[in-house]
């Protein structure tokens, strides 16, 4: 170990180093990669696909395309977020912040009879797009704490924690 890794207060975090490797970059890729190739197919032969679908289907088709772009734009903003952090336009806090805008709310399961209702290029994209969603949804939960709050991170920190018990114990402010 050198020196200066020795004296560093500060102690690695693989998942943030997780999110600023290899591995993100392949994610990010894609991530934009199927944002583009949703918006192609949205606006290009889903477009037909949609006015040939009799009338259930269509309104299937209209409300699974509307919940595919808003997962999709949620994903595209957390990896844009992240993407700035590990290219050093903002900083970890900064991020931290500016996530909490960023919902990455799970989405319910599309019941069999509906998913058979769609066009097939349709329901693969959605399913790209919840294999992506779920492997966000666990490098935010590494990096970020799940979207735990600043103080609830700290708070799961042990020293963190007895420090704070110190402090409450003889009214120390710090």
């Amino acid at each position: 170990m050198t020196s200066a890794a020795s004296n560093s207060a500060d102690p690695v975090v693989l998942a943030k180093r997780l999110a600023a490797g290899p591995s993100f970059t392949a994610l990010f890729r894609e991530g934009m990669a199927l944002v583009e190739s949703t918006a192609a197919y949205l606006d290009g032969p889903g477009r037909q696909d949609a006015k040939s679908l009799e009338r259930a289907a269509a309104l299937n088709y209209a409300t699974e395309s509307m919940r595919l772009t808003t997962r999709l734009m949620q994903l595209a903003s957390w990896l844009l977020l992240q993407r700035a952090v590990n290219e050093g336009e903002l900083t970890f806090d900064q991020a931290r912040t500016e996530k909490m805008k960023v919902k990455l709310s799970p989405f319910p399961a599309i019941e069999p009879s509906i998913l058979g209702t769609l066009p097939k290029k349709l329901g693969n994209l959605i399913a790209d797009s919840r294999r992506l969603h779920d492997q966000v949804l666990r490098l935010d939960a590494l990096v970020y704490g799940g979207g735990a709050e600043p103080e609830a991170a700290s708070a799961s920190n042990p020293v963190e924690s007895q420090l704070g018990l110190l402090k409450a114990a003889f009214g120390k402010d710090g």
